[in-house]
């Protein structure tokens, strides 16, 4: 019997050596592109091998001395693998079975009922819980966000005071990090989903004019690059408030079954309730209750955190040249910008990994910018148009890898982008409209200072950016905006507030389908709903923006879209100014706005 014993403990730890070794290859692969699957299929049978292995033969393990903790890490391994392929996939079932993973982790107890008093175990329960947030904070499950958020405070304050010889300041600064993260993030509790909801943000006034609508040519949103790179911004491991909100802008939001699974109890001492049976066996069904198999796929998204701008610029390359036929690449900036008298003979292009396939793409890079600067220096004019101002992507210092300019984005207009630059210097990429090379853009540019009733309560920009936020959250920034906080906002109200813009955006949405004018860029991505929803809020947030700020403020705090939307969707049409009189009124802020003036 011992000798069986043995053999299956050997087995096991083989099957762990293996799989292990797997999981470090494909952990350390770029999360973007679309190549790599295979890595993905290899590791992951290689656990689930592994997994099966341990419920068969659990009770012999557990006499040669398994411990619950280490079932407990092959869960947390098989949650993380899935979670790095919904961060290369963007495909929603990939995050929910991550999700699953580590909630019967939790609801086990796995780790909690370890006795081992060893650092590298409580490290690994640790980050268990630093993933399982970033998961649940992702999925929006904020009870359970909230409860992992206790939890992982609680424990960093035990582990200091057990392993009083070892740092946990880090593991500090994590829990300080979520804290401030569900702090801004709450604010406004009773606001809808920032997904897409094929139930609130589909029309059905507009609905017949939208499928109708055909172009001369019609490109598909499939891939986003994501980015912001801000001192001091909230944010969650390597998520920043800004990167989130474009992130679940850009996905669907189930509906259904997955708000009917079961609520999170616990006990009066505490400890959660097992409600998942046979300890050992994770209920894969909780999957099927958590996904809706009628919607689309996501996006796919790349999102960087704190990149340097050749870091960036290869990422783009990679995903512009793996960009399918017929597409379009949504590009999101999101950092403090500066003007300087930079010429191209002061810039570096060498803050790239060393790794060869980046110094490929990089010497691609410098290739057509040199090509391009030739032929706008014979065209429009000096250089220092394209590579004069910039955004800053950088602690400290100027120049190099810290700067990225509205010239580095040329070379990739050879590929159809859609554009967002959410800076107080994105009206330096205006130069961008008409210095394309292959496909024209569409542009869309932050205002270059935020508004607010109280300029005192400005502040609030560190908690995100409000332009980001109008076209995430709208009637969220509205109401920012005009000093609306949540404890004087009834959830009625509020949700009337979002019923009324979603009366305004059926309206618009109309009015761009029936248009004969529409400029080609703004008309062959009007058939995504994602895309066709941020140019509705755009149009929104610049009519709220040309109505509360005085005539001779309004260059620094409006946003710009190049190709320029049609006059029937400006500020000033009577299509659009009404709406925000409706909204204003229902909310009690008329007095806000300079509606005379116009």
């Amino acid at each position: 019997m011992a000798n069986n014993n043995d053999f299956v403990s050997q087995t096991f730890r083989a099957l762990v050596e293996t799989a292990d070794r797997k999981f470090a290859r494909a952990r350390d692969l770029q999360p973007y592109g679309r190549t790599q699957t295979h890595c993905f299929q290899k590791v992951f049978k290689a656990y689930m091998r592994l997994w099966k292995y341990q419920q068969e033969n659990r009770s012999k393990l557990v006499e040669a001395g398994l411990n619950r903790w280490e079932i407990g890490e092959i869960a947390s391994r098989i949650g993380q693998l899935y979670f790095n392929q919904y961060m290369r996939t963007s495909e929603s079932r990939f995050l929910v079975e991550a999700y699953v993973f580590y909630d019967a982790i939790l609801s086990r107890r796995y780790f909690e009922g370890s006795k081992v008093k060893d650092p590298g175990v409580r490290f690994k329960e640790l980050r268990f819980y630093a993933r399982f947030l970033l998961v649940s904070l992702i999925l929006k499950r904020s009870e359970m966000v909230k409860l992992l958020a206790e939890k992982l405070g609680a424990l960093v304050d035990d582990s200091r005071a057990a392993f009083r010889e070892t740092n946990f300041k880090e593991w500090k600064l994590v829990v300080q990090e979520i804290v401030r993260f569900m702090n801004v993030d709450t604010s406004f509790t009773s606001s809808k989903p920032l997904r897409y909801c094929a139930i609130v943000d589909s029309h059905p006034a507009s609905l017949p004019y939208v499928v109708r609508f055909h172009s001369k040519k019609i490109l598909k949103f499939q891939d986003a690059l994501l980015t912001s790179y801000h001192r001091n911004e909230v944010k969650f491991a390597e998520l920043t408030l800004d990167t989130y909100r474009m992130l679940q802008c850009l996905e669907w939001e189930p509906s259904g079954s997955f708000y009917q699974k079961r609520p999170i109890e616990v006990k009066e001492n505490g400890a959660m309730i097992d409600h998942s049976g046979t300890s050992g066996v994770i209920d894969m069904n909780l999957a099927t209750d958590l996904t809706d198999p009628s919607l689309p796929s996501n996006p796919r998204k790349a999102i960087l955190y704190r990149p340097s701008a050749t870091h960036f610029l290869a990422v783009m390359a990679t995903i512009c040249e793996e960009l399918p036929p017929e597409s379009v690449m949504l590009i999101y900036l999101s950092a403090p910008g500066k003007a300087s008298c930079n010429n191209v003979s002061q810039m570096e292009i060498s803050g790239v990994s060393s790794k060869t396939s980046k110094e490929k793409i990089v010497s691609r890079i410098s290739h057509d910018k040199c090509s391009t600067l030739e032929s706008h220096t014979n065209g429009k004019g000096d250089t220092n148009e394209y590579y004069g101002s910039y955004l800053w992507f950088g602690p400290k210092g100027n120049g190099g890898s810290n700067n990225l300019y509205p010239g580095d984005i040329i070379p990739f207009t050879r590929k159809p982008i859609f554009l967002i630059i959410d800076s107080d210097n994105s009206h330096a990429f205006k130069v961008l409209h008409g210095a394309e090379i292959g496909e024209r853009a569409a542009i869309i540019l932050s205002p270059l200072k935020s508004a607010f009733k109280n300029q005192l309560g400005s502040g609030v920009v560190h908690n995100g950016s409000q332009f980001t936020l109008f076209l995430t959250a709208p009637v969220q920034a509205f109401c920012q905006m005009v000093g609306l906080s949540p404890s004087n906002t009834d959830v009625d109200v509020y949700n009337n507030a979002e019923s009324i813009l979603s009366t305004a955006f059926s309206a618009w949405e109309v009015i761009l389908c029936t248009l004969t004018n529409l400029d080609l860029v703004w008309a062959q991505v009007l058939s995504d709903p994602f895309l066709r929803r941020l140019i509705l809020r755009f149009i929104f947030c610049r009519s709220v923006l040309y109505l509360f700020c005085s005539p001779e403020e309004r260059e620094q705090y409006l946003p710009v879209c190049l190709p320029h939307l049609p006059p029937s969707v400006s500020p000033s049409s009577d299509v659009v100014r009404s709406a925000v009189i409706s909204l204003s009124n229902h909310l009690n802020v008329a007095d806000c706005f300079r509606f005379d003036d116009t």
